[in-house]
C-alpha cells in the first residue's frame, strides 16, 4: 500500500502540469481513479509474492495410525491473545484437534460410526466444532473437553447419509446434503441455537429442501456474512443458491447455474460476496456473478474446462484442484491444486482466464486434501494423503529440517466423481 501511495505522488510529480490539483493535492474525479487502480494492482501484486513465499512454519507429528486428511478448519480466537484450535476430519473415522500455532497434539474424537464429511468451527464461539457423518447425524463437539460425547447430536432422516454440510455464520442454522436414496437427495435443516445449553440432546430437523437437486449433494456453503444465503453443489452438476428466509423452497431457490460437471468444491468471493465460484470432480472451472442476475450482462465470469490443460505449472504439471480462497484484503480469487507427489500450486483467477503465482515444495510427500487460509495471520494450513498437517506462513523457517518419508497410505475413502455432459439446463437464470 505504501509502495502504491509512493507511485501515485510519483505521477503527481512528473505530469503536474497536465494534472488538475485542488486543496492539498486532492485529485478531481477525472484523475481519482488512477489512483485507486494503482492501489488496487499493487495490492494484488503484494499479497502475490506473499503467497509464493509461503514456507513451512510447523509441522505436526504422525499419529501411530496414519490416514488421509480429508478436511481442516480452524476457529476464531475468542479474544486477543487467546489459544486457537485446529480440527482435522480422518479417514479413520475420527476428528484430531490442535494448537493452532504449535500444531502439538490435543485431543481425538473416534465416536463415529460413519464416514466423515467435514469440520466446521462456530463462528461465535472458538471452543464448538461441527461434524457431520455418513451414519446420518451431525455432531457438536467441544473441544476443550476430553470427554468423548457430543454436546449436541443434529439428528437426520432414517434414510439420510450425509456427505457435505455447514453452518451459518451466525450459528443459528446447520444444513446437511444427502446422498441420493431412491429418487430423492435433500438439503436438512437444524436450528442450531443453544447448542451448548443442552448437553447431549438430540435435534431434530427443521425442515428440508428436495425439488432442486437431483443426485448426491457434495458441497454446502453458507455465505460469509449473510446468514439466510447458502449455496448447494452436486453430482447434478448444479450449483444452486437459496435464501433460506423464504416460506417455501421455489421461493427460496434465487439462482441456478450448470457446471457441466460433478461439483467437488465451491465458495463465495467478490465484494460484498456476490460471486460464486466452483470447482469440478474433473478439475474444470466455473465463476459466476449474482451481481449481475437483474442485468444484461452476462453471469458468467469465467468457464475453464480443464484448468490442468489452461495452467503451466512448469515441469511437474498440474494433477488435481483441492478448491479456491477468496482473499478479502486484495479482493483476489485464486485456486490451490497440486501433484501427486505433494507440490501445492497457487493459481490467479481473473476474468481473463488462470495464472500460476507459485508453487508450495517440500512439505508433503503424496496428494493434499485438504486446505485452510487464515486470513488474520496471512498463514495456510494443508493436509494430505501423507497424514501430516502442515502450517505455512510467509517467509517462515522450519525449526526441523528433517527430511520426511512418505506416509502415503491406502484411503477408506473413494472420490466421487461422475462427469455430465452439457445437456442439464438449470431451472432460472
Amino acid at each position: 500500500v505504501i509502495a502504491g501511495f509512493l507511485y501515485a505522488i510519483l505521477i503527481l510529480v512528473v505530469f503536474h502540469p497536465v494534472v488538475d490539483l485542488i486543496d492539498n493535492f486532492n485529485l478531481t474525479y477525472k484523475y481519482a481513479p488512477l489512483i485507486i487502480i494503482t492501489f488496487g494492482m499493487m495490492a494484488v501484486e503484494k499479497v502475490e509474492e506473499q503467497l509464493a513465499g509461503l514456507r513451512i512454519a510447523r509441522r505436526c507429528v504422525p499419529s501411530q495410525e496414519p490416514s488421509y486428511l480429508l478436511d481442516i478448519d480452524t476457529s476464531s480466537a475468542a479474544q486477543p491473545g487467546s489459544s486457537r484450535f485446529v480440527a482435522v476430519s480422518c479417514s479413520n473415522k475420527s476428528i484430531r484437534v490442535y494448537d493452532r500455532e504449535t500444531l502439538h497434539f490435543l485431543r481425538e474424537y473416534s465416536s463415529h460410526a460413519g464416514l466423515l464429511s467435514g469440520v466446521r468451527f462456530a463462528h461465535t464461539c472458538d471452543s464448538v466444532v461441527f461434524s457431520a457423518c455418513s451414519e446420518g447425524t451431525v455432531k457438536c463437539w467441544d473441544v476443550r473437553s476430553p470427554v468423548q460425547k457430543p454436546v449436541q447430536v443434529f439428528s437426520g432422516y432414517p434414510s439420510n447419509v450425509f456427505i457435505s454440510f455447514d453452518v451459518s455464520c451466525s450459528d443459528l442454522i446447520v444444513c446437511a446434503g444427502t446422498e441420493k436414496a431412491e429418487n430423492d437427495t435433500f438439503l436438512v435443516f437444524w436450528d442450531a441455537r443453544g447448542i451448548t445449553d443442552c448437553a447431549s440432546t438430540t435435534k431434530e430437523p427443521l425442515g428440508v429442501y428436495s425439488e432442486s437437486h437431483n443426485d448426491d449433494i457434495t458441497k454446502i456453503c453458507f455465505h460469509p456474512i449473510e446468514p439466510n444465503l447458502v449455496v448447494s453443489g452436486s453430482t447434478d452438476g448444479l450449483v444452486n443458491v437459496f435464501d433460506i428466509n423464504k416460506d417455501n423452497e421455489d421461493d427460496a431457490l434465487i439462482s441456478t447455474y450448470n457446471s457441466d460437471s460433478s461439483v467437488s468444491s465451491l465458495g463465495w468471493s467478490g465484494e460484498d460476496y456476490k460471486q460464486v465460484y466452483c470447482v469440478t470432480h474433473d478439475e474444470g472451472f466455473c465463476w459466476w456473478d449474482m451481481a449481475q442476475l437483474d442485468t444484461e450482462e452476462p453471469i458468467t465470469l469465467l468457464h475453464v474446462l480443464d484448468v490442468r490443460e489452461s495452467v503451466c505449472a512448469e515441469n511437474h504439471g498440474l494433477h488435481y484442484l483441492v478448491g479456491g480462497l477468496y482473499h478479502e484484503k486484495a479482493g483476489k480469487l485464486f485456486l490451490i491444486g497440486g501433484t501427486s507427489t505433494g507440490d501445492i500450486h497457487l493459481i490467479s483467477c481473473s476474468t481473463d482466464g488462470l495464472s500460476l503465482v507459485g508453487t508450495l515444495r517440500g512439505g508433503h510427500s503424496a496428494t493434499v486434501r485438504s486446505f485452510c487460509w487464515s486470513p488474520t495471520d496471512e498463514a495456510l494450513l494443508t493436509g494430505g494423503e501423507d497424514a501430516q498437517l502442515l502450517l505455512w506462513k510467509p517467509g517462515a523457517v522450519e525449526r526441523s529440517l528433517t527430511k520426511k518419508a512418505s506416509l502415503k497410505i491406502s484411503s477408506s475413502v473413494q472420490k466421487r466423481v461422475r462427469v455430465h455432459n452439457t445437456s442439464l439446463k438449470s431451472r432460472k437464470k
